[in-house]
């Protein structure tokens, strides 16, 4: 299910940019939400939208907090949505570079570029994915979207980010799950916790904070290497 989010103050553009990517999404069989926003601070107001959607498409010039200031709160929290400016005017490279935006979009001509815009997303998306036996069927999993990976007995839990936080059981140790998410960006906080970095917000007194609100303990035997490690983390980021 793919979350999508445009956020324009303009209500013609948001309509347009909507009905293009509706599209798009249904000639390729996608399954979909599109919720729109006439502001940043709208968009910012509910803090799991920082890192609820798949894909955001900002406005650059919108009033008070414009499209790169939104674009700059989503980032802060080391999410991996794909962020899509659209502009009247394309002389933002600078900015989009900061925040790792995917693509630019005029406004006057989106209906070329959005098809190419959604095909490189896809592209993206499919190379992070993984498949894990799970008691529910086989799944494919984006790994961006692994909030942690909890151990339960003879049992390894996946809390995993859709549209609503969801879980996924899979009889493994939390060892085998650690070895195949290798170089994706996890660390091991605790003998029965396994988290995405991307949604640790800070580590302090002892405690893993995640952007989601949850916070889940780090031992002290553990925390001054846990502590480094995200750091480093940080730092390659």
């Amino acid at each position: 299910m793919f979350q999508i989010a445009i956020c324009d103050d303009e209500s013609f553009y948001r309509e347009k940019l909507g009905r293009l990517l509706k599209q798009y999404l249904e000639k390729h069989a996608l399954p979909y939400v599109i919720t729109e926003y006439v502001s940043g601070e709208e968009f910012l107001g509910q803090c799991p939208n920082r890192v609820k959607y798949d894909i955001v498409f900002l406005d650059i010039s919108m009033e008070k907090m414009d499209g790169v200031q939104t674009a700059q709160q989503i980032r802060a929290f080391h999410s991996d949505t794909s962020i899509v400016f659209v502009t009247a005017f394309i002389d933002y490279a600078l900015e989009g570079y900061k925040v790792d935006a995917v693509r630019y979009i005029l406004k006057d001509s989106p209906d070329d570029a959005i098809a190419e815009c959604m095909d490189a997303i896809l592209r993206k998306r499919k190379a992070a994915q993984i498949t894990f036996p799970f008691a529910e069927g086989e799944k494919k999993l984006y790994t961006e979207n692994i909030l942690y990976v909890e151990s339960r007995k003879h049992k390894a839990v996946f809390f995993y980010m859709e549209k609503e936080i969801v879980s996924y059981q899979i009889y493994e140790k939390l060892d085998a799950v650690e070895e195949r998410l290798s170089g994706c960006g996890f660390l091991r906080i605790h003998k029965s916790y396994l988290v995405n970095m991307k949604h640790i917000r800070k580590i302090s007194n002892y405690l893993a904070f995640l952007d989601t609100g949850e916070e889940l303990p780090v031992p002290r035997t553990k925390y001054q290497k846990v502590k480094e490690e995200f750091v480093a983390y940080q730092g390659a980021l």
